[in-house]
Order: structure tokens, then sequence, then C-alpha cells
């Protein structure tokens, strides 16, 4: 893996080929599509779909007896907890990948001559972090009699946003720039997501669980403030 951005042979551009990009623009021209139609069809076709689809899924119902009991409560006092589990579950999928993600970097961040070993200790101790988070939303749940095993909607979804950031910083052929761009945008979900997360609980009634959750916010912060720092001495090294 070369760690620096360097110019090379890259034939995707049209400019590398101006006879066979003009080729290619008469022949769009001459001939028609294959499929009949244009973008107004595909959004007619998208919002049909949309009005068929079902959910993703559904918040499931307290798999124990306290559980049953805590949702009875909280329904008859006019506060629906299934918002609160649905976000709570989201966190707890986005805090698993969170430990995947800097395991993959720390894998690559090993390799890098520019890495030194203070920064491996941090990123050490932000992997370490990321897996005390995911502990703290597991008892969150728990106390609130929901099972912490069970794929809510909101943890489906942002599992499938987060693939593409997992898959960016796993790929051996991205650099540490490129690697860090990608832990940012995690970050910056993280941060925003931890902040919702807390105004949620206390608007659920759960203060303590909304306490619990500012050490985690706290040290999310630290997190994006690191990795914006670093990605911004990386790309100016390279320049």
């Amino acid at each position: 893996m070369q760690n620096a951005t360097k110019m090379g042979l890259n034939y995707t551009g049209a400019q590398m080929s101006p006879i066979d990009s003009e080729a290619m623009l008469k022949a769009s021209q001459e001939v028609p599509p294959d499929v009949p139609g244009d973008e107004r069809k595909l959004a007619v076709v998208r919002s049909e779909e949309v009005t068929r689809a079902d959910s993703v899924g559904s918040v499931p119902l307290p798999g124990s007896v306290k559980g049953m009991l805590k949702t009875a409560l909280n329904k008859l006092t006019g506060v629906s907890p299934e918002m609160l589990i649905d976000k709570l579950g989201e966190r707890l999928a986005f805090e698993r990948t969170g430990v995947r993600l800097y395991e993959a970097l720390l894998a690559k961040a090993s390799v890098v001559g520019v890495v030194d070993d203070t920064q491996l200790e941090t990123l050490q101790r932000f992997r370490a972090e990321e897996a005390e988070h995911f502990q703290l939303v597991v008892a969150a749940m728990e106390k609130l009699g929901a099972d912490p095993s069970a794929m809510t909607p909101c943890a489906d979804v942002v599992g499938v946003t987060g693939m593409g950031v997992l898959q960016t910083i796993s790929d051996p052929r991205t650099n540490l720039a490129q690697s860090l761009n990608a832990l940012l945008t995690a970050e910056l979900t993280d941060n925003a997501g931890w902040e919702l997360l807390i105004e949620l609980a206390d608007t659920c009634g759960q203060p303590e669980i909304a306490e619990s959750f500012y050490k985690a916010l706290s040290q999310e912060q630290v997190h994006l403030q690191t990795v914006r720092s670093w990605l911004r001495d990386e790309i100016v090294r390279q320049v």
C-alpha cells in the first residue's frame, strides 16, 4: 500500500482518449435507450414501491415479565418507549461497528511509517471506549426491560449505512488519509447520535439513563476532534 496519493496511469477520464470520448457522445445521441422511459418514470416507480413497502422491522415485545410491566407502566403514563428502545438499538449497532472500525484502522496504521506509538495507543484507547459504550447501551436497554440482542429497525438501517465506512477502512488499498476521512464520517454521525439519544432519554422520563450517556458523548467528542486533527495533519503532510 502506498500511503501518499500520487499521479499515475489513470484511464478513467475522458481527456485520456478524446477520439473515443467523442464517438461515445455521438453514439449516445444516435442510439436510443433499450428501455423506454426517462427519470419521470423512475420517480413514479419509486413512489409506487414506497406506497406498497412494509417497514424495515419492528421493536420487539419485551421478552420478560419485568420488561412487560415496564412497558405497560410507560403506556399508562403516556410515554411511548418504542422510539427510545429503537434508538438504543441503533446506538448498540453503531458502537459495535465502531469497535470494528478502529480495529481495521489499527491494522492499517501499524504498518504506516507516519503513525507513531502515541497515536497507536490513542487508537487502542478509542477502540476500548467504543466497546465500553456498547456495554453502556446494553445496560440501559436491560434497565428498560428490552432485549439488547434484538435487531431494531434503526439498528438495521444504521448497520447498512455503516457498511461503506467499514469497507473503506478495511480495503487494503486505501491509505491513511482516506481511511481517516471515512472514520470522520462515522464519528460525526456518532456524536450526533449520542446527543439525540440523551435528549430522547430525558424526554421519555429516563434522566438516569440520559445522565449515564454524558461520559460517552464526551469521549466521542474527543474521538471526533482527534480524527479531524489527524486527517488535517496527514493531508498537509502529503502536500
